[in-house]
């Protein structure tokens, strides 16, 4: 039962999240607000899943040391993190690099090289996090 509760913690965790900000949304009609509770209410969520993950780990009997699956699953959710963070950080790069070039192109054509490498610093962060990942997993 705590291994289904466990997994089923995260889905629980977004869609009130998500409820939240849509109510708040519906009653206010600020987006910053409703912004502000989605937020304050995944982090909320969060901690409670750690304080629940670290509770049940605890409480587990075993008193073996890390064993290889528990080296293993430490070193997928270090992948996981390093693709997911970089590629979040070059979406954000790409937001605000990526509509620049483009109208500094279409205002001078031949800043187009120039473009193309603010593009491609942004495009090099996601290459980084799933070189890292890579490098995780082949240890």
């Amino acid at each position: 039962m705590i291994n289904i509760f466990t997994f089923l913690i995260p889905f629980i965790s977004i869609f009130a999240a998500i409820y939240a900000a849509l109510r708040t949304m519906h009653k206010t009609h600020k987006p910053k607000v409703a912004l502000k509770r989605h937020v304050i209410v995944l982090v909320m969520v969060f901690v409670l899943c750690c304080i629940f993950s670290a509770t049940v780990y605890a409480a587990d009997d075993s008193t073996e040391t890390e064993t290889v699956s528990d080296q293993i699953g430490l070193a997928l959710i270090g992948a996981g993190l390093s693709v997911g963070l970089a590629g979040i950080g070059g979406g954000i790069a790409l937001a605000g690099g990526a509509p620049a070039a483009i109208g500094a192109i279409s205002e001078d054509p031949k800043a187009f090289g120039k473009a193309l490498v603010f593009v491609a610093l942004g495009e090099a962060i996601a290459l980084y996090g799933f070189l890292i990942a890579f490098l995780i997993l082949i240890r």
